[in-house]
């Protein structure tokens, strides 16, 4: 990491896929068990990132701080 700011893309990452959890788990509990699939396709695809090099939120996040360094941005030379 060459940015200070890079910390920052890291917790907001962190804290966009805890708020993806506990939305799933708080819906499911209020509407019915189908919401819990939400958070099962962000667990899936925290588990793939690291194989395919691609994370839907860090694609985001490096669009909107251009000025950090590029992660899990599909690049295999990472």
């Amino acid at each position: 990491m060459r940015n200070p700011r890079d910390i920052v893309k890291i917790r907001v990452h962190d804290g966009i896929v805890g708020l993806i959890y506990l939305g799933s788990v708080a819906l499911a509990n209020e509407f019915g068990y189908n919401f819990i699939f939400v958070a099962v396709a962000a667990a899936v695809l925290q588990i793939l990132s690291p194989i395919t090099k691609f994370c839907p939120v860090y694609t985001i996040l490096n669009k909107l701080m251009p000025d950090t360094t590029p992660m899990q941005n599909g690049s295999r030379t990472e």
